[in-house]
């Protein structure tokens, strides 16, 4: 087994590891539930390979082997369970979005709230601004496990890097794992502070992405 063999197969054990482990944060979080929401990651150094969570598994039955490798079709490289059904979903943002490496969908109930409402979540909080560049919008309603829908949702999100599925959750994306479950947790965090602030007045103070004049979090 040569070096370079040795390497790509210490970052997928790695990698599938690491996704576990935010599967299960996740469910610490509050973000999920069930078997609702996936997660995935660009295989590092390998070409057109990506991990992601298999469907209908709950997280707290899952191991790091049941982490699927697929290919940008979506077809199965390695595994022995079939990948999440919003799979597609995924491999479109990884066309779309180079800058992407991670991706994280959930189904927390304050961004639900504005997706049902139908409102963006507005950038009341600095940290929510700075991970996803801007107000979080909101995609119209569509069933999500096919590439039309991964298709409309990127037209949604353009450069962003969060997006809310009207009835349905949330998909945040990075350039990391860890990026792109933080930018869950703070989209979370801003939707439920605005549900509150809107109780209080129908003009919260907002913040915009351009001015602020930073690019990292505080």
């Amino acid at each position: 087994m040569t070096g370079e063999a040795t390497a790509v197969e210490f970052d997928l054990a790695t990698a599938k590891q690491e996704i576990l482990d935010y599967c299960l944060r996740s469910m610490e979080y509050g973000l999920n539930f069930n078997t609702q929401g996936n997660i995935s990651v660009r295989v590092p150094g390998v070409e057109d390979r990506f991990l992601i969570t298999p469907t209908d598994l709950e997280y707290d039955r899952m191991t790091a082997d049941d982490i699927v490798l697929v290919n940008g079709n979506s077809e199965v490289v390695e595994g022995r369970l079939g990948p999440s059904s919003e799979v597609t979903v995924h491999m479109a943002v990884y066309k779309r979005r180079p800058d992407v490496n991670a991706i994280v969908h959930s189904e927390p109930i304050f961004s639900n709230v504005w997706g049902v409402v139908g409102t963006p979540i507005l950038g009341t909080l600095v940290n929510m601004v700075i991970y996803t560049k801007g107000d979080v919008p909101i995609m119209p309603f569509e069933l999500s496990n096919n590439s039309a829908f991964g298709e409309h949702m990127c037209d949604v999100m353009g450069d962003l890097n969060a997006v809310v599925w009207a009835n349905h959750g949330l998909l945040t994306v990075g350039p990391n794992l860890r990026d792109a479950f933080k930018t869950s947790v703070a989209v979370e965090s801003a939707a439920k502070v605005q549900a509150y602030a809107r109780a209080l007045t129908d003009t919260p103070i907002v913040l915009e992405y351009g001015k602020l004049g930073i690019t990292s979090a505080l």
